[in-house]
Parts: structure tokens; sequence; C-alpha cells
């Protein structure tokens, strides 16, 4: 079962002198975040979507603030041209605001699903936190959890849905047997284990 919100904040004019028209044109191409794939929902898990909406909240509510106070300080302070902190204060502010303004789609673009209420738990699907191992026993157990772009961190065992591994262990059962194509080459797997928490 999906849950979908919708997250509304104030966010304060952004002044045109701190926004190049470079910066608005599009705000998906952010270094180090993966593209959704056209056409698809944005699923998250609950604790993704707070862990973005506490991000959106801190730069608007804290960081954008006081950067603005530095940059009006610096100004005040006379030749704008040489002058490190409005100079080093524009740029950071420019980077807050296009965060700012990635956050809000990403957040108002997310499909909330809750692991712990999937009605299937026989299958893998989004949420799911699924114990693999190599089909030919050569390496040992690895646990993952299939979850949303912004908040997949393979280190820690959260990788995103749109993965290859993940997408080949959608709908799988326990016991199955997954080929894939990793960047190693193609691996065949066993699902072990599948939980929703």
């Amino acid at each position: 079962m999906a849950f979908r919100f919708f997250v509304r904040m104030e966010i304060p004019r952004v002044n045109k002198a701190f926004v190049k028209e470079s910066d608005q044109d599009d705000d998906e191409d952010m270094p180090g975040v993966p593209r959704l794939p056209p056409g698809t929902r944005n699923y998250m898990t609950k604790r993704g979507f707070e862990t973005l909406k506490a991000e959106l909240d801190q730069l608007v509510r804290d960081e954008r603030p006081r950067l603005v106070e530095t940059v009006r300080w610096a100004a005040s302070n006379g030749d704008r041209s040489e002058n490190g902190d409005y100079i080093y204060g524009k740029k950071r502010l420019r980077e807050i605001d296009r965060r700012i303004r990635f956050l809000i789609k990403r957040l108002e673009s997310a499909t909330v699903v809750t692991p712990a209420e999937q009605e299937n738990t026989e299958q893998v699907f989004f949420g799911a936190t699924v114990t693999v191992c190599d089909a030919d026993g050569s390496s040992p157990e690895q646990t993952y959890q299939i979850v949303g772009v912004d908040e997949a961190n393979a280190s820690e065992g959260r990788i995103s849905w749109i993965a290859p591994l993940a997408r080949a262990l959608l709908k799988a059962r326990e016991g199955d047997l997954i080929r894939f194509a990793s960047p190693a080459g193609m691996r065949e797997i066993e699902v072990v284990e599948i939980r929703y928490e």
C-alpha cells in the first residue's frame, strides 16, 4: 500500500542578484544525484522522506538565513569584486537555493511506501530487506534493503530500486535463483530471506 504526502513550506524569495539563469535551468542535474527514469514514480520509504524533509527544513530555517546575513554584512564592507566573504557567500547561496528547489521537487513527487504494511510478503517489492548469497557459495550472505534513489547507500546495505540488482530481485521469492549483470559481469544469486520491517 503506497501513501502520498505533499510538503508545503514557505520558501524565502530569492533576490535575482543571487540567481544565475543557468541555476534555474534543470535542478534534476545535480552532481552525484541519480535521475529518476522518465514516467516513473519517486518511491521513498518514510525514513527517506523524513530525512529529505529534515534537510530541507535545516536549509530553509537555519543555514540560508545565516548565509544571507553574512552576505549582507560582506556587501556592506564596500568593494565586492575582491571581497572573499561576499563572493563565496553568493556562490554558496546559489548552491543552497538549488538544493532547496531540488528537495522540494523530490518531496512533492514522492510516493511514500511503508514496508511494514506490505501485504504480499512472499515476494520482493519496494522496501523489502532481502538476504542473498552467491549460487555457487563463493561469498558470504549479503543483506540489502530496496529503497528510493535519494536514500540509497550501498555501504549501509540500502540499494536503489532502479539499481540492476534491485530490478533483478523484484518479484522474486525465497529460494529463487536470480541472474543479473553486475559491474563484474553476469552473476547468479539465491534469495535466502525476504522480510519487511
